[in-house]
């Protein structure tokens, strides 16, 4: 067994459906071209931030209004990297105004192509990474924000149900394409109201294609909180990823869809989901 796979044995067990996403991604694009162009040059409109928790610092990047309701915006597999900072910006400027926060789980390191983002994922701690989103909801809780929720994509989508699970300071979740292993996180137990997003064509198996949404869904009833699972016709994985770079990146992954509605309604929901529970 090599290096990769005992380390990923360890972080999810070997079963889990975020194992099998990730090699089945692997398998899917070993001949991936990076792509290395990974912001525009406009200014950066983050305020960079270090957030302790136990023996550990972590950095942060925050953008939006002060006293706002925070999200926590959290990675995809390939770290803090341009589309997630698009997102954070996105949601930020929804509605009011939100003050979006992103936490760095890979601690300054970004995988610029598949063996990386691979590589990185595998050596996550995952359990560890719960606590820095917990960390982050509290830092937010503490400079201003009265309600705080938690959104992720694809590994952050995993997370961020999972964060509905485990972290009783979260006031709300909006998932994309991503649902966490029973190891980690068990949905049917799910403390914060969660909304989660999946794409028709997505064929991660177990991860976040159609019957693995379905079958969140029917955890999620089991559950005392109020959730909704929504379902795009024509989308394949990370569907929200829109941005040219974003768009190009997805494309040497073969996934080809591109549907601007299914990213606005997609976008709508969520403003509305986070609109009516973080509220004051």
């Amino acid at each position: 067994m090599s290096t990769a796979a005992i380390l990923l044995r360890k972080a999810f067990l070997s079963s889990s459906p975020t194992a099998r996403f990730s090699s089945s991604l692997a398998r899917r694009c070993d001949r991936i071209t990076p792509i290395r162009s990974m912001a525009t040059a406009s200014a950066d409109p983050f305020q960079k931030i270090q957030i302790q928790r136990d023996d550990t610092t972590f950095d942060a990047y925050v953008v939006g209004k002060e006293n706002a309701p925070g999200i926590v915006v959290l990675q995809e597999w390939w770290g803090v990297d341009f589309e997630i900072k698009n997102h954070a910006i996105h949601i930020s400027q929804l509605g009011q105004g939100y003050r979006a926060l992103i936490p760095d789980l890979y601690r300054g390191k970004v995988g610029l192509d598949v063996a990386e983002a691979q590589h990185l994922m595998e050596g996550l701690d995952w359990q560890g990474a719960v606590k820095d989103i917990r960390a982050s909801v509290n830092w937010l809780k503490a400079n201003g924000s009265s309600k705080v929720g938690v959104t992720g994509y694809c590994m952050g989508g995993a997370l961020s149900i999972a964060s509905g699970v485990l972290v009783p300071e979260v006031d709300a979740v909006v998932a994309f394409y991503g649902i966490p292993s029973p190891e980690l996180a068990e949905p049917a137990e799910a403390k914060a109201p969660i909304q989660a997003h999946f794409g028709e064509l997505d064929n991660f198996v177990g991860f976040s294609d159609v019957t693995a949404a379905k079958s969140l869904e029917e955890k999620l009833k089991n559950s005392s909180v109020p959730h909704e699972v929504h379902i795009y016709p024509g989308c394949a994985h990370a569907f929200m990823n829109s941005s040219p770079d974003g768009i190009k990146r997805r494309k040497t992954m073969g996934m080809n869809d591109e549907s601007p509605d299914a990213v606005n309604l997609a976008w709508s929901r969520f403003s509305s989901w986070m609109g009516r529970f973080l509220s004051s």
